[in-house]
């Protein structure tokens, strides 16, 4: 009896384990506080910051190329956010980061109901266009791009952060 048992407990366990680790990345809610986070959780490295949407025409293009950036960039720590005015839809939004090569990055969305507040957080001056994408030095120096980024620039701003390090 205790060896069935163990048994059963043991192949509870395995299946858990195994499922944990097949789990895709969750969608983060990016909350009153969370910026904070995020420029803590990065700090002394060189981090791209893109905020979104899934209603943004401008990024559907953008974020496969992004994805691609990541992709080639792995010293470059890639954080996006799901700012769309619209109801966030969870399976949208990680269908798009899926298809985009981004659903390994960190990734969050926007989950209060006064979008304000959150902008306000982020750059008092920012009134919800997006794309916007930030680039944050290990300095802490932030570089923000209005509208779609060029990767170009990207990797001119990734060549500098080798640079100086």
């Amino acid at each position: 009896m205790r060896r069935r048992f163990a048994r059963i407990l043991g192949l509870c366990i395995l299946v858990a384990s195994a499922s944990a680790l097949a789990a895709p990345p969750t969608l983060k809610p990016f909350e009153r506080g969370s910026w904070q986070g995020v420029l803590k959780g990065h700090t002394g490295r060189p981090t791209l910051v893109h905020f979104w949407g899934v209603t943004c025409g401008p990024c559907k293009v953008e974020l496969p190329l992004l994805g691609r950036f990541a992709k080639e960039h792995p010293e470059i720590d890639v954080v996006t956010i799901s700012a769309d005015l619209v109801p966030n839809l969870p399976a949208a939004t990680q269908s798009m980061l899926d298809k985009a090569g981004l659903s390994s990055t960190e990734n969050f969305v926007f989950n209060d109901g006064f979008v304000e507040r959150l902008r306000f957080e982020i750059d008092p001056a920012w009134q919800g266009d997006i794309p916007r994408t930030m680039l944050i030095s290990p300095e802490g120096t932030i570089t923000t791009i209005e509208g779609s980024a060029e990767i170009a620039d990207l990797e001119k701003w990734s060549a500098q952060q080798h640079s100086k390090h």
